[in-house]
């Protein structure tokens, strides 16, 4: 179980990477951006991020995944205001998943713990927030793609740079793309 929780601990911080490499490519303005009236925002976003991650991991091992003090509805209005707030909100979500995840131990992976009162493994669980997280990533970095444009710095392999990407890993295993 310790090769998969690394492997799980892994893919979340990359798609925490993800989401920061964006934050930087944009201005503060930007993380207010709507598409219109029913869409989110990064900030919006990021609150329901946070908002999760919170409920999920705080104490996940004693109590239920859905917290009695969570509001999930008040996670989609604006009421964040600046850079600095959002950037907490996204910090203290991750950090409370990694203090989790990094707290459980060999005799853990037996325990049945529960989210909105359904049962689940440990794995199940992370599992769950494996699949949760990274889409709402998802729609952060492709917010920061449309408001960014022309000036978007890509975060993968860019189009048409496949065969200079697999030609670089060929001399230099090792390496990262730039």
């Amino acid at each position: 179980m310790e090769v998969y929780l690394n492997s799980a601990i892994r893919q979340f911080a990359y798609y925490r990477l993800l989401g920061e490499k964006t934050f930087s490519q944009l201005n503060d303005a930007d993380l207010f951006w709507r598409f219109n009236e029913d869409s989110n925002s990064i900030a919006i976003t990021i609150k329901h991020l946070a908002g999760n991650m919170l409920s999920r991991w705080t104490d996940f091992l004693t109590t239920d995944g859905e917290k009695e003090w969570r509001n999930r509805d008040t996670e989609f209005e604006d009421a964040v205001n600046s850079r600095e707030e959002i950037m907490a909100l996204w910090n203290q979500g991750w950090d409370c998943l990694f203090n989790a995840l990094n707290s459980i131990t060999a005799d853990d992976w037996h325990k049945t713990i529960y989210i909105r009162n359904e049962p689940h493994h440990i794995e199940d669980a992370i599992n769950r927030q494996l699949a949760h997280y990274p889409y709402h990533v998802g729609q952060i970095v492709f917010i920061g793609k449309m408001i960014a444009g022309s000036k978007w710095q890509s975060l993968s392999i860019p189009k048409g740079k496949s065969e200079v990407y697999n030609a670089e890993k060929i001399a230099n295993p090792g390496s990262t793309f730039k």
